[in-house]
């Protein structure tokens, strides 16, 4: 009598627990699938919007763990464990993670919000955070950038966000801005017209927007020529140093001088009688 009712009750706790067990099986199982399927969904739809590569894989993976939390929570119920308070605690833990993890969250929240909006792209030459250079690679807590001279930068997200960012390459064009002083006593329409000359004989510098010379400043030592013309972003710096030194020897051909600041220095003799 003793083992019939003893096997009585193991069939009555496998009969009721082992659908149970079942059961969470099948949630775990069919809800990792379908985890998986909704994951593939938003990777196609982002990939389809043109959505960052980094977003998307990062949006991928979130979605898919918190989905599998989810799951798994819905298994454990299922057995008759009391989830109630096993989420209490990750929230918890949440929280204390978060505040511990304050930094941290704030330059993913920045990072997110770059990808999103794109003020810069891969390849941009910028400007922010106290710093410039070439965009390497834009992360969830820190953007990385190549100075001119081929050093690595990498700046905190929530840091470059949070100050002005100066985007050179959005335009794809780019203006020069040069001043060259010539002396009080020469001749400004000749310096002009030797500048615009200089000017046109160069096919880099456009010709429409029209290139500007101006009178800029009556300075202490000298007169101020300002050029103002316009060029591609691959063509700048070249112009740029260029017009320095052709104008330098343009001048120097010409007779026009470029003054520098000069101290009279006025020597007494005081004798003592």
């Amino acid at each position: 009598m003793e083992w019939s009712s003893i096997l009585e009750r193991v069939y009555g706790l496998l009969t009721v627990y082992g659908i149970k067990v079942i059961g969470a099986i099948a949630i775990f199982i069919v809800g990792r699938w379908v985890a998986k399927a909704v994951t593939r969904f938003m990777e196609r739809l982002m990939i389809k919007r043109k959505v960052d590569g980094t977003l998307v894989s990062f949006v991928s993976h979130l979605s898919y763990v918190a989905l599998l939390a989810f799951i798994i929570i819905a298994a454990l119920n299922q057995l008759g464990i009391q989830t109630a308070s096993f989420i209490a605690v990750l929230g918890a833990a949440g929280l204390a993670i978060g505040l511990a993890l304050q930094g941290s969250l704030s330059n993913f929240a920045a990072g997110v919000l770059m990808i999103i909006f794109r003020p810069f792209r891969v390849g941009d030459y910028i400007e922010g955070a106290g710093t410039a250079g070439t965009v390497e690679a834009i992360q969830i807590f820190t953007t990385q950038l190549k100075s001119p001279d081929n050093k690595t930068i990498i700046i905190p997200n929530s840091k470059i966000s949070g100050d002005n960012i100066v985007n050179y390459s959005t335009k794809g064009t780019r203006r020069l801005d040069l001043v060259f002083g010539i002396g009080y006593s020469d001749d400004i329409d000749k310096a002009r017209q030797l500048i615009m000359d200089l000017v046109l004989q160069d096919q880099r510098i456009f010709k429409d927007p029209a290139p500007q010379v101006v009178v800029s400043e009556l300075a202490d030592s000298s007169v101020n020529l300002t050029f103002r013309g316009w060029s591609s972003l691959d063509d700048y710096w070249g112009v740029y140093f260029d017009m320095i030194e052709t104008v330098k020897k343009t001048f120097d051909a010409n007779d026009i001088t470029i003054p520098f600041p000069q101290r009279d220095v006025h020597v007494y003799e005081h004798s003592e009688d």
